[in-house]
């Protein structure tokens, strides 16, 4: 299939900027998007600067990387990243990542990207949140492709073809690399696993065996941790109504996230880029069914995700609070740590309708299951 078969879903060519670039510095959307992001830049300015630039990668260099180290320099006390040995600049990748935060998982692996000599990836988003033509040109200028979501089986099934074809298309003969979320939709309770259906989705277009063609993608998972949560408040509220019934977005709930995710305190930050898991690696469950094969691979890629998760105090502040104990205090967190994070869920608490326990317990799980996960591969 050639890439003009996949202009709804790709990410915007150079030659598509300037149009792009024109509609952005008209929005009047853009004005509070520039308040936060660029609040010493006069919206006049802000404008003339986006209408100079031609390139996708002027794109991402003057404006989203910039935006991405405002968010840092405000919201973020360190961000670190490690793993970088493990890949190589000259390859293409197909990065399976744990999924916290709508805009900042992928934002901030693109900066790390740049920051260690690699080309930007692009990044899978889904259709639910490309609601706005301002959205989409910041979106599609930014290397972003669309996921579709929703649709009856159908469309379902169509759509997968289509996004399967597009990702194996860019890896290895574009041979730029991809990012991904493991799952669809962010982990709310911070128990990170990999949607099996992903992984039966990038196979749909090969027509060799399951392991070649997952090898021919060279995946490495990658897993990002948050000291304190993004969303966290809005996540323990979803997790909590859906206990008892299906949980409904309310007009306008997703760009609450985005924006909650910019502007909320988040701590530290650490993205960790583990080992590509290789035709070595898959060959070891050859002869397994299918359902068994995709489960297999799913867990692999899991383990790896919680080998490498970074563990804060907080995590370790919530599973002694989730047990009544004090098992890793002074050795993991300090007691004024501790004190803060009980401060901080009593606040969160209070805002929100609901049995307190039952919130209390869910929201504690958030910071907890990663240590819990760690813990089960015997870290």
């Amino acid at each position: 299939m050639t890439e003009h078969n996949f202009d709804d879903i790709r990410p915007y060519h150079n030659h598509e900027i300037n149009a792009a670039m024109s509609r952005l510095a008209s929005d009047p959307a853009l004005n509070a998007v520039a308040s936060f992001v660029y609040p010493d830049v006069p919206v006049e300015q802000l404008q003339k600067m986006i209408q100079q630039i031609n390139t996708v990668s002027d794109f991402q260099v003057n404006i989203m990387h910039r935006a991405i180290h405002q968010i840092i320099n405000k919201t973020i006390s360190q961000f670190t990243y490690s793993g970088f040995e493990n890949i190589d600049p000259s390859k293409s990748y197909l990065f399976i990542s744990n999924h916290r935060d709508i805009l900042l998982d992928s934002g901030l692996f693109q900066l790390a990207l740049v920051d260690n000599g690699f080309d930007t990836s692009e990044i899978a988003f889904g259709s639910n949140l490309m609601y706005s033509q301002f959205v989409v040109d910041i979106a599609k200028s930014n290397k972003l492709f669309k996921v579709e979501r929703g649709g009856n089986t159908r469309d379902m099934y169509h759509n997968s073809v289509i996004l399967s074809k597009y990702i194996r298309q860019t890896i290895t003969s574009k041979n730029d690399s991809i990012w991904i979320a493991q799952r669809n939709g962010r982990t709310k309770d911070g128990n990170d696993s990999t949607d099996q259906g992903l992984l039966k989705m990038f196979d749909m277009s090969s027509n060799g065996s399951i392991i070649d063609s997952l090898s021919e993608l060279n995946i490495v998972p990658l897993s990002i941790s948050y000291q304190w949560e993004t969303c966290d408040a809005m996540k323990m509220f979803e997790l909590y109504v859906s206990k008892t019934e299906k949980y409904v977005k309310a007009p306008g709930e997703d760009l609450k996230s985005i924006l909650t995710g910019i502007k909320q305190f988040k701590g530290n930050v650490h993205i960790e880029i583990t080992e590509p898991i290789t035709n070595i690696d898959l060959q070891q469950f050859s002869g397994s069914d299918k359902n068994e094969l995709f489960n297999s691979i799913a867990k692999m890629i899991d383990a790896r995700i919680h080998r490498h998760y970074k563990l804060w105090d907080n995590n370790y502040i919530a599973f002694d609070i989730e047990k009544n104990a004090t098992t890793f205090l002074n050795d993991k967190y300090t007691p004024e740590a501790r004190l803060l994070f009980i401060q901080e869920m009593e606040k969160k608490l209070t805002a929100v309708e609901g049995d307190k326990e039952e919130l209390k317990e869910l929201y504690l799980g958030i910071y907890s299951n990663p240590l819990k996960n760690s813990l089960k591969k015997g870290n």
